[in-house]
């Protein structure tokens, strides 16, 4: 396995621990946007009810840990979103045109194949009828997957932490993880585990490579 380079006072890493959505997905704003005029709604209506409306915040967290599924979650938050707005695979139809994250994903089957175990650690949003992942074609990059909807807990919660690292059988001394929220770090920083807040891609990636030692390149 690829040492890290630079770090030769730490423990050896072993681990990567990757969230879903801003990290192995494009920012999917724009794209959200967009779809919103497509719907003949305002670009910030998505953005607005997920995280403005009171409602909105809780019907997301419920669909988070499980409390309803996602076709649940369709039809109630597409009430919320206009009287207009067909509730049919609303998830599905919102994010499947969420472009994947293709270098981010190289460098999971680098680090893959470097030796390294893989984790997805994903605050869900939902499995069915739309499946996010499999929509990006991650599934399969992973040993282990934690999902926050199948285990009945979301981050920040420090205990989904401490499961993923039960089910990668590795000390947090061992795992970076990468997530594109400020508030998920400090319960994987409490463990040992490195952490790197994703920005945009590229630099992301680059200190990943910096990190684990391993590179990124894409196939043509």
């Amino acid at each position: 396995m690829p040492q890290p380079m630079g770090a030769t006072d730490q423990p050896a890493k072993q681990g990567l621990i990757l969230d879903f959505a801003g990290v192995l997905t494009a920012d999917p704003r724009s794209v959200h946007r967009a779809w919103c005029e497509s719907e003949g709604l305002r670009p910030e209506a998505w953005r607005a009810t997920l995280n403005d409306d009171p409602e909105g915040r809780r019907l997301y967290a419920a669909l988070e840990v499980g409390e309803i599924n996602q076709e649940e979650w369709n039809k109630r938050t597409a009430a919320l979103l206009g009287a207009h707005v067909v509730p049919e695979n609303l998830m599905g139809r919102a994010w499947s045109a969420v472009p994947a994250a293709r270098r981010m994903a190289a460098l999971a089957r680098a680090a893959k194949d470097g030796g390294y175990r893989l984790a997805l650690l994903s605050n869900s949003f939902g499995m069915d009828p739309f499946n996010p992942y499999m929509n990006a074609n991650v599934w399969d990059l992973f040993d282990v997957h934690v999902i926050s909807e199948q285990v009945g807990m979301a981050k920040p919660d420090p205990a989904i932490y401490e499961l993923t690292l039960e089910r990668l059988g590795l000390p947090g001394q061992a795992c970076v993880f990468v997530d594109d929220h400020p508030r998920n770090l400090p319960p994987a920083q409490a463990l040992g585990i490195t952490t790197v807040l994703a920005t945009d891609e590229a630099s992301t990636v680059a200190e990943l490579e910096r990190l684990l030692g391993v590179s990124a390149a894409l196939s043509v």
